[in-house]
């Protein structure tokens, strides 16, 4: 990979709080309250469909697919350069994501202005067999660059995320290993998303430089927890 990360250290899945502290980054969910987070397009935290429990905030599955039910959130500060670095866990046949740089567009879902890690039960979620070389598999950018290695845990287990994102390059490590790297605003850029079903998203071909974290309500049961934030 091109650029180093700074992940912290792990211990069963665990990113240990003195790692983290250590590289410098900040918690940016309490464990206890949605602070600091609100609705995609909306003023404030969804009432349904998200809550907090037991130090994880958790979308709450619906069965309705992107459909959802509370919808998208999003860390309510714009950022250019930074690591994020969390933990999650999905549902028996679940399907989520973790979006970067997106935008609040009027009557546009986030998929359409933001790059998107796929998180999924490999498993059991058909979006693993669809997409080409596993692009559709957690830990990859979605529908366009597969996660190598595979390394995601199966379903019920925590999984740890760690995404750089600085001038452009973009890195996703998962357990521990780096498993895509991607540059933004490149002609490898453009090429890529001009033969893939994103081309006619000008938001999303062309990514905004600065931009909010997003988490997805896909209509699945997933839980976040350790969402820290380090500012580059």
């Amino acid at each position: 990979m091109g650029l180093a990360t700074s992940c912290g250290s792990t211990q069963k899945g665990k990113t240990t709080k003195s790692a983290t502290k250590d590289a410098g980054f900040v918690s940016i969910f309490d464990g206890k309250t949605t602070t600091g987070w609100r609705g995609y397009n909306k003023l404030a935290f969804p009432q349904v469909g998200w809550n907090v429990v037991d130090g994880t905030l958790h979308c709450i599955g619906s069965g309705k697919g992107e459909a959802g039910n509370g919808g998208d959130v999003i860390y309510d500060k714009k950022l250019s350069n930074f690591e994020l670095d969390l933990e999650w866990k999905i549902s028996e046949g679940g399907n989520s994501g973790i979006f970067i740089l997106a935008q609040e567009i009027p009557n546009e879902p986030i998929f359409k202005s933001a790059p998107e890690m796929q998180l999924l039960d490999n498993d059991k979620h058909p979006d693993a067999k669809l997409g080409v070389d596993g692009n559709r598999m957690a830990g990859s950018l979605y529908d366009l660059i597969p996660a190598k290695p595979q390394n995601t845990k199966p379903a019920g287990e925590w999984n740890h995320v760690h995404i750089l994102v600085y001038q452009g390059t973009v890195v996703y490590s998962q357990n521990g290993a780096n498993v895509v790297e991607y540059h933004l605003w490149t002609e490898d850029w453009k090429k890529m998303i001009a033969n893939s079903k994103f081309k006619d998203f000008e938001w999303f071909a062309n990514p905004a430089k600065e931009g909010y974290i997003g988490l997805q309500d896909h209509g699945s049961d997933v839980w976040f927890r350790n969402i820290k934030l380090k500012i580059l």
